[in-house]
């Protein structure tokens, strides 16, 4: 029987413990740079005994941001930056991944402190978006433009060259950002795709935009390392994407040799009544992991030791991805060693406090 601090090990690579720090957008760059910010922030969490380190949304082209502070991986100079982070998150004994992310509909937007409001295209600060139908996300949101045949292979050349240097920037792991109703969700999920080609209408149809991306990106990312993607298992509305939907999903993503199904959910729609409360998505990697025989990563409002000890040892996920928590004590992962008394690397330097 696993248990929260046992390793894990993925393809060529093992995570010293199953905690892992979930993408959290920090809104704090330029340009998409990376920065002292990023640095400090997820190194942290690092230091603070996590196993997995996995980086905020990281915009695969400069229209693929949420906001226009979004971090990015648009551009070769965008990867010694990054590499200064990766390389600090290995040295403390971590693994760094790094998710990679279209905002489709979703982008040109202000950051939350800042409001959150959409930016129009005509401002400095805003940029047309995409969809994959002309559908806005919600009322005030733009009307995305929707992707032609030659503009869904430009963006799945745009995620192909993100993993290429995410691979150069020493990152081991490597996370596909499908989910919370950005680019790719909003293709899969039929409240956002009303398309009549090939990439709308039936289940396989839906799918075919992020199956295809997987495939265009596969040849550039070496098998030997983690290869994931991040979903929605529900869009918590009548009419929408359902869990049923997402188990076969993962079927046919670990058939693609997907390693790793990251589970979340909701995301697509503006007014859906999500059922919070603690673990609420964790029957979401449950039913993934056991429908689809494939590893699993769960988050959502996973807070205590124990509660996260429990759905490793019960089988329901390989890995808890924190957010929240991790954001309000980045040493979270010790100090849950020493409830659940278990063993956990403590940074020599504070040695003295634990």
């Amino acid at each position: 029987m696993p248990a929260l601090f046992d390793p894990l090990t993925v393809c060529s690579v093992t995570l010293r413990n199953r905690i892992g720090v979930s993408p959290m957008c920090q809104y704090s760059y330029t340009d998409g740079f990376s920065n002292d910010w990023q640095l400090a922030h997820l190194g942290a969490r690092a230091a603070g005994g996590a196993g997995l380190i996995l980086t905020e949304a990281t915009a695969v082209e400069a229209r693929g941001r949420i906001t226009p502070d979004d971090g990015g991986i648009w551009a070769d100079a965008h990867v010694a930056p990054l590499a200064r982070v990766a390389r600090f998150i290995r040295e403390q004994g971590a693994v760094a991944g790094i998710q990679i992310a279209h905002a489709g509909r979703k982008a040109s937007t202000n950051r939350a402190w800042d409001g959150g409001k959409p930016i129009p295209p005509d401002n400095p600060r805003g940029w047309q978006v995409i969809g994959p139908s002309p559908i806005p996300f919600a009322e005030g949101h733009q009307t995305p433009t929707e992707l032609d045949k030659t503009g869904i292979r430009e963006v799945q050349d745009a995620f192909r060259a993100a993993a290429a240097r995410a691979l150069a920037a020493g990152f081991e792991w490597l996370e596909i950002h499908g989910a919370h109703g950005y680019l790719i969700h909003s293709f899969y999920s039929p409240l956002s795709n009303r398309r009549t080609d090939e990439y709308g209408g039936s289940f396989e149809n839906r799918i075919r935009f992020l199956m295809e991306t997987v495939r265009a990106l596969r040849p550039v990312w070496p098998e030997r390392l983690p290869l994931t993607v991040r979903i929605s298992g529900t869009d918590w509305a009548e009419g929408g994407w359902q869990v049923e939907e997402a188990v076969q999903l993962a079927v046919r993503l670990k058939a693609e040799g997907i390693d790793l199904i990251d589970c979340s959910a909701g995301g697509n729609v503006a007014d859906a009544r999500v059922p919070v409360g603690a673990s609420y998505q964790v029957p979401i990697s449950e039913a993934i992991r056991k429908g689809a025989d494939v590893m699993t990563a769960t988050v959502g409002l996973i807070a205590e030791p124990m509660q996260a000890d429990e759905i490793i040892r019960n089988n329901r996920a390989d890995v808890v991805l924190l957010g929240r928590e991790m954001l309000r004590d980045p040493y979270w992962a010790l100090h849950a060693a020493q409830s659940l008394k278990q063993l956990a690397p403590v940074p020599p330097q504070y040695l003295r406090a634990f």
